[in-house]
């Protein structure tokens, strides 16, 4: 067999372009599909780790799924705030042991703006439970219109302590709708945490209430205007909430907790379990990757028949070889394993390849899929990926066993007498 393995290198060698082109058709579909995979997987990652710690997100009754992607996310917008002296009570609830308050609504060159407490900077937690840490500054304390940046958004908008910003009223696409009276100052820069956080813009509640205290139904009032001096006399004690986060004194209490909110007198409220509503949107977008994947498989199978082709013209262009080494004792079984030799060097080179250029380019695209939310992590291969590998391999072995039975066929004479 050893002569064998030296011979396949060397036949392989002879047809090294057109093999080549081959392992490379393999290794673009095989990366194709192993970054797909990557992308699947630090989805989901981002999507369980975005938050941890917190027991129950609460707000205004809605879809389980909206309030998580406002609360978590910050997407989408709000059908109905909550009022604060509800907040106050439930947060006063004995179960309780942390709240932290949720006003959004606002953004910042496309930036969502956030409105809380410094509890948010306490208790937040993400991935295993780590806290949020700062690269500069200092969590907002009693500047009215300090603003601590996501490190996504810094480096996007080149801002540095002490730099100075202006939100907008919602999405910010219409003019009109900035807060350019009353300017903030950077006071602190989070470090990366590949969650919303990263694109967030954090402001008080106070600050929040002090940019609308001259705007009335989404808009600015004519010819009325309180500076941003005059605003710190006003009670600027939030009206409304978004939603808070909550943690529980006991995590075996949160489903009765939970019920009690859902049967809270004042208005109605909802609280979501975070882990079950990001299930559930899991669930949702599970569709389009099992289309993305299908469609990777597909352009893989487009390679590994154009392996299974390049064997079978092979084979006619070499029957008088192989004729030639079953004259000198090559037996059928010595030339399918010849084969099958030149299609496991071109498979490991496709599939290897693709492995190796993923791995190089995690680290590289992890700036970018931060941009869309998403961690990729530059650490060993997953199971998944590992099953996926040997999927591939197997599925570029099994296409060779056509040409390696007409290897296995062919006859000796079939090799030594031309065809008219």
């Amino acid at each position: 067999m050893r002569p064998l393995f030296f011979l396949a290198l060397q036949s392989a060698w002879n047809r090294r372009l057109t093999l080549g082109l081959v392992a490379f058709s393999l290794l673009a579909s095989s990366a194709l599909l192993l970054s797909l995979e990557r992308v699947r997987h630090a989805a989901r990652m981002s999507f369980t780790t975005s938050v941890a710690g917190v027991d129950l997100i609460v707000g205004a009754r809605s879809s389980p799924l909206q309030l998580t992607l406002y609360a978590v996310f910050h997407l989408g917008d709000a059908s109905q705030n909550m009022d604060w002296k509800s907040y106050q009570t439930l947060a006063a609830h004995p179960a309780v042991a942390w709240s932290v308050p949720l006003s959004l609504g606002d953004s910042h060159r496309g930036f969502p703006v956030l409105g809380t407490t410094p509890d948010y900077f306490r208790h937040y937690r993400y991935g295993e439970k780590m806290p949020l840490r700062f690269a500069a500054g200092q969590p907002f304390r009693d500047g009215l219109f300090d603003a601590v940046i996501g490190a996504e958004a810094a480096q996007t908008l080149g801002y540095r302590l002490g730099g100075s910003l202006t939100l907008s009223h919602g999405a910010g696409k219409l003019p009109g709708l900035e807060h350019a009276d009353k300017p903030f100052s950077v006071v602190g820069i989070l470090a990366p945490t590949g969650t919303p956080a990263d694109r967030t813009i954090h402001v008080s509640l106070a600050a929040i209430e002090a940019i609308h205290l001259d705007w009335q139904g989404g808009m600015p009032i004519p010819g009325f205007s309180i500076p941003a001096e005059a605003a710190r006399k006003f009670d600027l004690t939030p009206k409304t909430i978004t939603a808070f986060l909550v943690g529980l004194k006991q995590r075996a209490a949160v489903f009765k907790t939970q019920r009690e909110i859902a049967a809270f007198a004042d208005e109605p409220l909802m609280a979501v379990l975070p882990g079950v509503a990001l299930d559930e949107l899991w669930q949702t977008v599970g569709v389009i990757e099992k289309i993305l994947r299908a469609v990777s498989w597909l352009a893989l199978s487009v390679s590994l028949a154009g392996l299974a082709a390049v064997m079978l013209a092979g084979l006619n262009e070499r029957r008088r070889e192989i004729a030639i080494l079953r004259a000198v004792g090559a037996g059928p079984r010595h030339i399918a394993f010849l084969l099958l030799l030149e299609s496991f060097f071109v498979s490991l080179l496709g599939i290897g390849g693709a492995v190796l250029l993923v791995r190089i380019a995690t680290p590289l695209a992890g700036h970018g899929m931060a941009a869309w939310g998403l961690s990729v992590w530059p650490d060993a291969v997953s199971a998944e990926e590992g099953v996926l590998m040997a999927e591939m391999f197997a599925a570029a072995l099994l296409v060779s066993l056509w040409p390696l039975l007409r290897a296995y066929r062919q006859s000796l004479a079939d090799g030594l007498i031309p065809r008219i």
